[in-house]
């Protein structure tokens, strides 16, 4: 999706000349530009000159999008899933104490992922993006919300780590 997205408003891409580019199978991707197209997130031309590009501007692609596309929902656990099977499959929801970390685990991942664009991960010349949602934070950051916080913090491993 980025070598669409660096290609966007040039045509169609071939998936043999992305393979290429970022040393994936073809068959790989062609798997891949099934679910992306299923999804209406990418568009395909037949014949000689055709290919893959983004179906819309790359600042308006969400990376959720993407992902749910690809992966299907976003759920660490499946306890932690919008799905409403889930409550089928699993009864011990009303009374499980770890669910709530599931879910905030999920929404702050879904938060990261639906806060950044295609155009966020685009490098321009210098080799930063110049578009989306992320340049847009990066631009009107407070100085002081750019400098790093030397206050330790845990991993998920638990191990301490500088922030």
């Amino acid at each position: 999706m980025v070598q669409l997205a660096r290609r966007f408003g040039t045509g169609p891409a071939s998936l043999a000349e992305i393979a290429a580019e970022e040393d994936l199978p073809r068959a790989y991707l062609e798997q891949l530009v099934m679910s992306l197209r299923d999804a209406g997130l990418v568009i395909s031309t037949r014949g000689a000159h055709g290919g893959y590009e983004l179906a819309r501007e790359p600042g308006t692609v969400r990376m959720g999008e993407v992902l749910r596309a690809l992966e299907g929902p976003i759920a660490p656990m499946f306890c932690a899933s919008d799905d409403p099977e889930h409550a089928i499959v699993c009864d011990r929801s009303a009374r499980c104490t770890v669910n709530v970390l599931w879910v905030r685990v999920r929404d702050a991942v879904t938060g990261a992922l639906d806060g950044m664009t295609l155009a966020d991960l685009v490098p321009t010349a210098t080799g930063l993006p110049e578009t989306g949602l992320a340049a847009t934070a990066l631009a009107t950051a407070a100085p002081e919300a750019t400098t790093p916080d030397p206050t330790p913090t845990t991993t998920l491993t638990g191990a301490m780590t500088p922030s």
